[in-house]
């Protein structure tokens, strides 16, 4: 029934497309007029693609891209983790849920937390400042698998809520400068496409840290019910 539930809306979307409108050309029938259309879509795509080159071999526009790839492909042991907080924590489906869903709030806090108060930080700044917190806060993560929490008085379900928010929170206002310094800085008429690439990196390096983590979790012989 949930697999069906979230299978439906997507097949709504494609039930639409029976009901668009097209003329089909036929062939022969392309004119002088489309053909000099084609040919400047061409060229224009053609400039648009040396605009793109010029943009992603700036030094600030590279190195900030770079950060990104080496920030987002840092090994994560996602998996490993969800099995943790299942198996060993006992953590439903339904309490991942509202985690995913804290989370994805939390994101959304970060970009206007960004937009109000850092916007005019120097790019610099906000990178050190966010990198430097990240690192303590990410090894909370040690207090969870340690059961620390607990002597703290801490229940797990809190401290998981609270350290997804507060780490997704810090991630959001570290990526966001790069993003406002590549708007800024690439030619006009290529802004979307410099942002698509960015994020091409982004999902590139975050696809490397799950494969990387899952390699480095099998090396050091942890399974869905060994987490030593």
């Amino acid at each position: 029934g949930v697999f069906a539930a979230t299978a439906l809306l997507p097949l709504l979307v494609c039930a639409t497309a029976l009901f668009v409108e097209e003329e089909a050309v036929q062939r022969g029938e392309v004119g002088a007029e489309d053909e000099g259309r084609l040919r400047a879509a061409w060229e224009g795509a053609v400039e648009k693609l040396g605009l793109l080159k010029e943009a992603v071999t700036q030094r600030s526009v590279l190195l900030p891209a770079l950060f990104v790839f080496l920030w987002q492909g840092t090994p994560s042991a996602d998996t490993a983790w969800f099995y943790f907080l299942t198996n060993s924590l006992g953590f439903t489906p339904e309490f991942l849920g509202r985690v995913r869903l804290a989370g994805s709030l939390a994101s959304l806090a970060g970009t206007l937390t960004f937009r109000q108060f850092l916007r005019d930080v120097p790019v610099k700044s906000v990178m050190l400042w966010t990198t430097l917190l990240s690192v303590p806060l990410g090894l909370t993560q040690l207090a969870l698998t340690t059961h620390l929490n607990r002597e703290w008085g801490v229940p797990d379900e809190l401290f998981t809520l609270g350290d997804s928010v507060v780490l997704t929170v810090l991630g959001q206002v570290a990526f966001m400068p790069t993003l406002v310094l590549a708007a800024k800085l690439c030619p006009p008429g290529v802004e979307g496409t410099l942002f698509a690439a960015l994020m091409s990196i982004y999902n590139a390096s975050g696809a490397l840290s799950s494969e990387v983590g899952a390699l480095l979790t099998k090396v050091a012989g942890v399974t869905d019910t060994n987490f030593d």
